[in-house]
């Protein structure tokens, strides 16, 4: 539930009567929270910049820092953190005027513990309500994520090797070509994690420059460079005590891999632009569709980083070679995306093409390829012309293909046969790349590597 205490719920207390502190502290202990104290406002500040607190308990009248000035500082420095005002009979007005500037409630002395004890588990609701908009903000948090489809043996046992993965809490690779549900099964490992009550905070390392990635992911103080208006926080900070998501972490420059190192060994960085050493406890979950092994061979990724990073790594099939899916997830989709009152239908004709479909694309092929059908056709089923394949290879097809001079092999192999198919299509299209992506039904990207990877040229046109 919202607001439920744990190993990282962790409170500031800073009252300069140390009684006061200790007595709190030893009952906030019993109930299960960490618990750090101090006795004066500058102390307060110093303790905020190097650890992370949901919540911090703060009386208004100190020695040398007052506890307005400590608000106004965390509130500029970390907005996340929720402050509870303690405050004397005579300092009402004080503790009124301390919620219209981000205090989230007050407490009078003298006061009954269970009353602060109610108190603090409301914050800690208003705190997690607070860090879940700012994930669906950002657009990081995986809104209304579906559940994993498929019964093929396969998949069966990446999903039990990921449960066990789950409860360890080590950090995880997973493989697999692009499609096949990579965050997905992040998402069932949070889910499935001791930290399922946490943030899961997702970011996508080829989707951004490496300034805006580090600013992302640690945080950047004001100032530290042109647009840097005020102190921002970083997903490490948000994803305190969940899981972080880092999508595509094959894309990672070699200039930052050095701090996402450093992250990992021991769960200290520092914001862009800021001197002091931040903690966070996260657990890292990467994803990549290259073989980061033969990257590190090219130097392109760390392997000390490779190999802090896959302490367990799991290989998502591609859809291929789950045959035994495509018709369960392709009506999945049907139902998904047809309208309500008008529910599509495979026709057998339409099964039977799907089941002998290569699916370079995989998943999220199947997904756009039932999407594109139920808004061609035009009756209750969804025949083969409905899809829209770049193309099917049949007997006759491939029969044309080689042609019929015995000197040539009876049988090609599927790169053979991937190269000359992807050759065709990018002839045909005069080399528009994006054009030949589309119709192929993989992205630009995947289009490039192939076209690396087959030494393909264009010829004259």
């Amino acid at each position: 539930m919202p607001g439920a205490i744990n190993k990282n719920t962790k409170v500031l207390i800073c009252d300069d009567d140390e009684t006061l502190c200790y007595l709190l502290k030893e009952q906030l202990l019993e109930e299960g929270f960490a618990v750090d104290t101090v006795y004066d406002g500058k102390y307060a500040i110093e303790k905020v910049k190097t650890d992370i607190f949901d919540v911090l308990l703060l009386d208004l009248n100190m020695k040398e820092v007052q506890g307005e000035e400590v608000l106004k500082f965390v509130s500029e420095y970390n907005s996340t953190i929720q402050v509870i005002i303690l405050s004397a009979q005579g300092e009402m007005r004080k503790a009124i005027e301390c919620i219209k500037a981000g205090a989230y409630d007050f407490i009078t002395k003298p006061y009954e513990f269970d009353n602060l004890l109610l108190t603090l588990k409301r914050t800690l609701e208003h705190k997690s309500l607070l860090v879940k908009t700012e994930l669906l903000t950002k657009e990081i948090h995986k809104k209304g994520s579906d559940s994993i489809i498929g019964e093929s043996p396969l998949l069966k046992r990446v999903l039990n090797l990921a449960d066990k993965a789950a409860m360890a809490d080590s950090n995880i690779l997973i493989e697999g070509e692009t499609g096949t549900g990579k965050e997905l099964m992040a998402e069932f490992i949070h889910k499935h994690s001791a930290r399922v009550e946490e943030p899961f905070v997702v970011i996508n390392c080829a989707s951004l420059p490496d300034q805006l990635i580090e600013s992302e992911l640690f945080g950047h103080e004001k100032g530290a460079f042109t647009d840097a208006k005020s102190t921002k926080q970083g997903l490490v900070e948000i994803a305190h005590g969940g899981s972080l998501f880092l999508d595509e972490i094959g894309e990672l420059s070699l200039a930052l891999q050095p701090k996402l190192l450093r992250f990992l060994e021991n769960g200290e960085y520092r914001r862009i632009g800021g001197i002091t050493t931040l903690t966070s406890n996260v657990r890292v979950i990467g994803a990549t569709n290259k073989n980061l092994l033969e990257e590190s061979e090219k130097k392109t990724f760390r392997k000390d980083l490779l190999f802090r990073l896959n302490v367990i790594t799991l290989i998502i099939p591609p859809l291929r070679e789950r045959r035994e899916d495509i018709l369960l997830l392709a009506n999945y989709f049907l139902k998904k995306k047809s309208p309500v009152r008008t529910l599509k239908r495979l026709s057998p004709e339409t099964e039977e093409l799907l089941l002998n479909y290569s699916f370079n694309g995989n998943i999220r092929e199947l997904d756009h390829i039932i999407e594109r059908a139920i808004i061609f056709s035009e009756g209750e089923y969804i025949v083969p012309d409905d899809l829209n394949l770049p193309h099917v290879y049949q007997k006759d097809t491939y029969n044309q293909a080689i042609g019929d001079n015995d000197d040539i092999e009876e049988i090609l192999s599927m790169d053979d046969l991937e190269r000359w198919h992807i050759q065709k299509v990018l002839n045909k299209n005069h080399w528009d790349r994006t054009r030949t992506a589309t119709q192929l039904g993989i992205s630009p990207k995947t289009l490039y590597t192939k076209i690396k990877k087959y030494e393909l040229r264009p010829v004259s046109f």
